[in-house]
């Protein structure tokens, strides 16, 4: 089972979960727009991603840049990703024991790759 932290508003995001669907894959979507991560949750990702904070995240956002986060040490970082999910790449996918971020969507496959 595969769980992808999605915003459906975007395109890769929505390309990602299309791929999954092809794939036959179930798949639990959390519109963490809408459902917030909070720091355990970002924690565990950071994790199965094996990526520091700042490779979890949109830098580009003007969020980014108003909290002043391009210096910041990692629980800043986490915490801004807690308090301002627009921040956290997208889309993020995973299958409990890995994660991938779905830019590009292809990379998705890898994951549904090594499930099979």
């Amino acid at each position: 089972m595969l769980t992808i932290y999605h915003n459906p508003r975007c395109s890769k995001s929505r390309q990602t979960l299309a791929l999954i669907e092809e794939k036959n894959q179930d798949v639990t979507i959390v519109e963490y727009l809408k459902s917030p991560l909070n720091i355990v949750e970002i924690e565990q990702l950071l994790s199965l991603l094996n990526v520091a904070p700042l490779d979890m995240m949109r830098t580009k956002e003007a969020e980014f840049k108003e909290q002043n986060l391009a210096n910041a040490d990692d629980t800043a970082l986490i915490s801004a990703m807690a308090a301002t999910p627009k921040l956290i790449e997208r889309p993020i996918v995973t299958d409990g024991t890995h994660a991938i971020i779905g830019r590009p969507p292809e990379n998705v496959l890898a994951l549904i790759n090594s499930a099979d």
